[in-house]
């Protein structure tokens, strides 16, 4: 028997080796330029001690009330079940308590996926975003998520936004203007008159998205009433959530109040279960216990002003805030005070070269903050 030909066709159970010039790994595909050149999203600074004090995630200073620990233990029993489709009770428990129909809102799992959502639904590639800043870090990150591009308007120099800035900012792209009042880090608010101006100067076409995370710890009588301008403004949107002042950070839930029509079209790219069962459970018991929500709330304000006054009464730069924080436009000095703290087991949220944020509420932490600012040169 001869020898099978060099040249013979070849065996089809055969693997090919690859070619010579893909013998390297290449990868995973590349993400998209715009996303993997978006920063990081921030957090609290490690110190040379635990922190003891967590006062850098703007979170409730108390766990959740007994409703809502009850409610949820009984709902875990039937944790093999799916959530309910759309959060359809959650919805109408929201409009129902603010005085809406249910169709104008939206649950899902937090205000800022619900702002992804609303971006992603009305923005275009090309489309530009105007927003302040400093504000929420994670706002250019949702508008290049959309495709879109942020259009930045600095604040003003007391924290607060500059309206007619970011007016002028408004372009034949422009797809949506957001405003966030209390301005999360600065703790500026918005007047309602100053809203109200402003949404008449802003073409129908756009949407003005007023963040209003929170809005539960505004005591300025003078402050923006969202709710009040929705009728007259079918482009507006308010942005809320449980987590701050109900206590929910953990759970995930806010919520988007809008004209009907737009809320159809971010209901249409919000996941089926974006509300955990959990989740649901949790926000329906916890607004029902408003006296819970309360207590959160009165120990925030009731904080806010004291310690103000001590961090100001040791020269330190105080914006006055309306929110459960307090910032500190320290610039050059942020990130040495921040350690500062982090160090005495405090945690904070630094901004480099801007400024300190410093979540309220936690009953220890005047106590803590007059030891750390001690050293510091005191201001008749």
């Amino acid at each position: 028997m001869s020898a099978p030909s060099s040249t013979g066709p070849a065996d089809p159970m055969a693997r090919p080796g690859p070619p010579e010039d893909n013998r390297r790994d290449p990868g995973p595909p590349p993400a998209r330029p715009e996303i993997t050149a978006l920063p990081d999203y921030s957090s609290a600074r490690a110190g040379s001690v635990p922190i003891t004090i967590r006062a850098s995630s703007n979170e409730a200073p108390f766990g959740p009330g007994a409703l809502v620990v009850d409610a949820v233990t009984e709902r875990l029993r039937s944790a093999h079940r799916y959530p309910e489709l759309g959060a359809v009770t959650l919805t109408r428990a929201i409009a129902e308590q603010l005085g809406l129909d249910p169709d104008q809102v939206v649950a899902a799992d937090g205000s800022l996926s619900l702002l992804n959502y609303l971006l992603i639904s009305h923005c275009r590639p090309g489309s530009t975003v105007v927003h302040p800043w400093r504000s929420y870090e994670a706002y250019p990150i949702c508008i290049r998520t959309a495709h879109a591009e942020p259009r930045a308007a600095a604040n003003l120099p007391d924290g607060s936004h500059d309206l007619a800035a970011m007016a002028a900012a408004i372009g034949p792209d422009t797809a949506a203007v957001i405003l966030c009042s209390p301005n999360n880090p600065t703790g500026a608010g918005l007047s309602h008159d100053a809203v109200a101006a402003f949404l008449a100067e802003v073409p129908p076409s756009v949407l003005v998205v007023l963040d209003q995370a929170y809005v539960d710890f505004v005591t300025d009588p003078q402050a923006v009433r969202g709710l009040e301008l929705l009728p007259a403004h079918p482009n507006l949107v308010l942005l809320r959530t449980l987590s701050k002042a109900y206590g929910l950070a953990g759970l995930r839930i806010g919520h988007l109040l809008a004209h009907p029509q737009l809320c159809r079209a971010v209901r249409k790219i919000v996941p089926p279960f974006a509300v955990s069962a959990l989740a649901e459970t949790a926000a329906l018991a916890a607004l029902v216990d408003l006296p819970h929500r309360d207590r959160i709330v009165t120990a925030v304000i009731d904080q806010r002003g004291p310690v103000t006054e001590l961090l100001r009464r040791h020269g330190l730069p105080v914006v006055p805030s309306e929110a459960n924080f307090v910032w500190l436009p320290l610039g050059d000095r942020a990130a040495e005070f921040g350690a500062r703290c982090a160090d005495a087991g405090l945690g904070t949220r630094v901004f480099d070269g801007e400024g300190v944020r410093i979540s309220l509420g936690e009953p220890d932490l005047p106590t803590r903050l007059s030891s750390i600012v001690s050293g510091l040169p005191e201001v008749s």
